[in-house]
């Protein structure tokens, strides 16, 4: 019979692979216990969710998630980081983290179903966030409008400079 500890363990695992909208996978052999808090830290502080996991039991909440193709890569010490709210963020988090530290290593991911290697994290962690591809979104949407704008207003301001120079020519004429 499963210890409670477990099975609660397996739930939240579970919960979490279901409400996460990506899980990447690393090794964190070799980090010093330092190391891996500031880890920790920074996910937390990025609003990602990381857990060490015990494989068996993670094995145990991939099938229960339908995430079955995690199974085969929870070999090893393992570190399962959930993005809840972006696709992107934790692939950032854990690439930029593994880049400073050469100890932790990239297993791999989990998105919309699909197994993601090594490689295509770091791919995944190229890509601009939401908010930034919004941003760039409206800034192209109304860099016409704008460009419109600044023609119009050199055609009004040139047509004052033009009335303000008559204006003067005339008064030094009036003199």
């Amino acid at each position: 019979m499963a210890r409670p500890e477990k099975v609660a363990e397996v739930q939240a695992i579970t919960e979490r692979l279901e409400t996460a909208q990506s899980v990447v996978l690393a090794d964190f052999t070799g980090l010093s216990v330092h190391q891996m808090t500031q880890f920790r830290v920074n996910c937390r502080e990025n609003m990602v969710d990381c857990r060490v996991v015990k494989n068996r039991l993670a094995k145990i909440a991939c099938d229960n998630a339908n995430a079955t193709v995690l199974k085969d890569h929870l070999k090893g010490p393992t570190a399962m980081v959930f993005g809840s709210e972006s696709q992107v963020q934790p692939a950032q988090i854990v690439v930029a983290f593994a880049k400073e530290n050469k100890a932790m290593e990239i297993k791999g991911g989990y998105i919309d179903g699909q197994y993601l290697d090594a490689d295509q994290v770091v791919a995944l962690s190229k890509v601009p966030s939401r908010d930034e591809l919004l941003a760039k979104m409206m800034g192209s949407i109304n860099s016409p409008a704008t460009g419109l704008c600044m023609a119009l207003n050199g055609v009004a301001a040139g047509l004052t400079r033009c009335i303000d120079a008559m204006a003067k020519q005339k008064a030094e004429l009036a003199n």
